[in-house]
């Protein structure tokens, strides 16, 4: 199909992450896609993807990028960065916000993160910073929609998918706690389908997005236990011992698992109810487990 005559989505920050690969694959048959991140992703070739190079947190004129967008996505932000890195795409976002409210873009989607513990919304860069760009859009008398997906799964994912893995190879876990705190995972294509529908909607806000069961946390880790046939074995740590061994890690250069992340596990915060918005049900967890147990044991041959 022709990139003539259809409406174009301005993606902000990429189509090669976890949900920027799925985005595409749900908009890219219906968008002319305009990306505008740092680096070259081969997943915007393959989706014939226009890709604009910039820093976000830096001076962008958003003006030309938003004058003809029907759409505009974004999906920008930091897992684990420096105060002055945070700051400074917030200060990108808020820009593109202000640009897209002169231009009267027709809908603007936003991806946040759900609610967490008080003293981490109130201290935590990540949070803090992120929050700001939140309430700009919910202020900006744009039509809006923020949605705010729990814990993802899907192909290169960063938990299910490392956990996984982690038990293939050492036969254990670590357990956080005593477990009992819930998760509601929700699959990525799920969270792709439900910004492309509200792409054509109009109520505005922000909604929660979880998955189809919730899950006590150590119910789901025996689950992954079992779907690789192993008997499950944990190594358990307290909270606060989980916070100081993910600092740990952080402070050698992994990625797996930052101490903010345990702290928000374990509150207890992030067992959200299923979203309720799409046009077909929810996705399940177990065809994603077995595909990408599949995956693990091909690749280790």
């Amino acid at each position: 199909m022709s990139d003539r005559g259809r409406p174009t989505l301005l993606l902000v920050g990429g189509g090669g992450g976890l949900i920027g690969r799925s985005a595409l694959v749900e908009f890219a048959e219906h968008y002319r896609v305009l990306s505008v991140h740092r680096h070259h992703v081969s997943s915007e070739v393959a989706g014939r993807v226009e890709w604009f190079p910039a820093d976000l947190g830096g001076r962008i004129d958003w003006e030309p990028l938003v004058r003809d967008a029907r759409v505009v996505l974004t999906l920008a932000w930091y897992r684990w960065e420096s105060e002055p890195r945070f700051r400074g795409l917030r200060d990108g976002l808020l820009r593109l916000v202000a640009a897209a409210k002169k231009a009267q873009v027709p809908r603007f989607l936003h991806v946040s993160v759900p609610a967490a513990p008080a003293e981490l919304e109130g201290t935590l860069p990540y949070l803090r910073y992120r929050r700001e760009v939140d309430q700009a859009i919910t202020d900006s008398g744009l039509s809006y929609r923020i949605l705010r997906p729990t814990m993802l799964f899907g192909p290169g994912d960063r938990l299910l998918g490392v956990l996984l893995r982690l038990i293939e190879r050492y036969g254990r876990l670590p357990m956080f706690g005593d477990g009992r705190y819930h998760v509601s995972p929700v699959a990525v294509e799920d969270l792709a389908l439900a910004l492309r529908l509200e792409a054509t909607r109009e109520g505005v806000g922000t909604a929660d997005v979880g998955g189809p069961v919730r899950y006590r946390y150590h119910d789901l880790t025996d689950q992954l236990f079992a779907a690789l046939g192993k008997r499950p074995r944990y190594v358990r740590l307290k909270p606060r011992s989980s916070a100081r061994l993910a600092a740990l890690l952080t402070a050698f250069g992994s990625q797996l698992l930052y101490p903010y992340e345990v702290h928000w596990l374990v509150s207890d915060l992030l067992g959200l109810p299923p979203y309720q918005g799409l046009d077909r049900p929810l996705q399940r967890l177990e065809p994603y487990l077995a595909e990408e147990i599949a995956r693990i044991r091909a690749s280790s041959r």
